[in-house]
């Protein structure tokens, strides 16, 4: 999608923190970080969100999970991380264009919201 901020960054266009890519995701830092660590894993294919992954091929879904995985492993958050996907408006989803936040690196809080 042309005018898809995170499209843009897979694409090169806008420069990013990259720290994880493959064939199916592209992971970059947050500039506006949570946590002390704070990633955002994207699929290279466009999908707005987790409502629209249905037309996304199986092995895409697996692969963002395995990719979370891995990245959290290099990242070091052996002692737990939290991962959220924001979905519509009332959620805050900022950029429409599927992503997973991966929150590490601190205590994090039992409340959610």
């Amino acid at each position: 999608m042309s005018d898809c901020l995170f499209c843009k960054i897979i694409a090169g266009e806008i420069p990013s923190a990259k720290v994880y890519e493959d064939d199916i995701c592209f992971a970059f830092r947050d500039i506006n970080p949570q946590a002390p660590t704070h990633i955002l894993v994207v699929p290279k294919a466009h999908t707005a969100n987790i409502l629209d992954a249905s037309d996304l091929p199986d092995a895409t879904l697996a692969g963002l999970l395995r990719a979370i995985g891995k990245i959290a492993k290099a990242e070091g958050l052996d002692k737990g991380f939290r991962v959220i996907s924001n979905c519509g408006p009332d959620a805050c989803q900022s950029v429409n264009h599927l992503h997973f936040h991966i929150l590490g690196g601190t205590q994090m809080s039992e409340k959610m919201a």
